[in-house]
C-alpha cells in the first residue's frame, strides 16, 4: 500500500492567516476561501485539472489589496506540495501534459515535457520540475504586468485588477517553497480572465503529470545525484 501523501499547513503572519489541506491523490475536490472570489475560482480549477483535494481558507488584510492573500497562498502550497512530496522517490518529477495517441489505450512512457491549455482566443504553457532547485520563468506577460488600471477597468471584473502582477507573485511564492523549476509562458491571447485561468489551468495539468508515480523507476529517486 502507498504512503499517505498528504500535508497540513497553517501560515498564521501580520498580515495573512491561512490554514490548508492537500491530498496528492485525491479527486479534484475543492474547498477554498480567500475573500477573493476570482482567485477562490482559480485555486478550485487548479485543485480540478491536477486531480488534487484541496481545502484552503485565508484570512488576510485585504484592506489594504489583494497582494499579501495572493502571494501567501503561493508560499502555503508551495510548503503543503513539498511535504506531501516527501523524498520524491517514484515521482515522474518533470511535468507534461500529452494527449493519448488515435487508438492507443494507455501511455507506457513520457511523450512530451510540456502543458499547452487553450482558452478561446488565449493559449498558456507551463513545464514544472520538481528539481529541488526553486527558479521561476515568466514569459510573454510583460505588457500585462505594469500597465496602468483605469478607473473602468477597476470596474470592470475582478480579473482584470488581478492580472497585474498578482498572478506572477502566487506563482513565485509556490516555486520558492515547493522548491520547482515552474515555467510559465502565455504565447499569444488578451483577455485578461482567459489568460489567468489558461495559466492555472496549465499549472494544473504540468503539476498533475509530475506529482504522479512512474512505476517503472517505484521507490527509486528520479535523479542521479541521489537526492531532491
Amino acid at each position: 500500500m502507498k504512503p499517505s501523501r498528504q500535508s497540513k499547513i497553517k501560515r498564521h503572519t501580520f498580515e495573512t492567516r491561512i490554514s490548508l489541506r492537500l491530498n496528492l491523490d485525491g479527486k479534484g475536490r475543492a474547498k477554498i476561501s480567500t475573500g477573493i472570489a476570482f482567485f477562490d475560482h482559480m485555486l478550485t480549477l487548479f485543485a480540478k485539472h491536477a486531480t488534487v483535494d484541496l481545502e484552503l481558507h485565508c484570512d488576510g488584510d485585504l484592506a489594504v489589496d489583494a497582494h499579501h492573500t495572493v502571494e501567501d497562498c503561493g508560499i502555503a502550497l508551495g510548503q503543503a506540495f513539498a511535504e506531501a512530496l516527501g523524498d520524491k522517490r517514484g515521482i515522474r518529477r518533470y511535468g507534461w501534459f500529452a494527449p493519448r495517441p488515435p487508438g492507443e489505450k494507455k501511455l507506457a512512457a513520457p511523450r512530451g515535457a510540456e502543458a499547452y491549455v487553450p482558452m478561446d482566443e488565449c493559449l498558456a504553457r507551463c513545464v514544472v520540475d520538481f528539481s529541488g532547485r526553486p527558479h521561476l520563468v515568466w514569459r510573454g506577460l510583460d505588457k500585462f504586468s505594469q500597465k496602468k488600471i483605469s478607473d473602468a477597468e477597476k470596474q470592470q471584473d475582478m480579473s482584470s485588477a488581478f492580472r497585474f502582477g498578482l498572478a506572477r507573485e502566487f506563482f513565485q511564492g509556490f516555486a520558492n517553497e515547493a522548491r520547482c523549476n515552474l515555467h510559465l509562458e502565455l504565447l499569444y491571447g488578451d483577455e485578461p480572465h482567459h489568460i489567468v485561468e489558461g495559466l492555472f489551468k496549465a499549472f494544473a495539468r504540468a503539476v498533475d503529470a509530475a506529482r504522479q508515480h512512474d512505476p517503472r523507476i517505484a521507490g527509486q529517486l528520479p535523479s542521479t545525484k541521489g537526492k531532491l
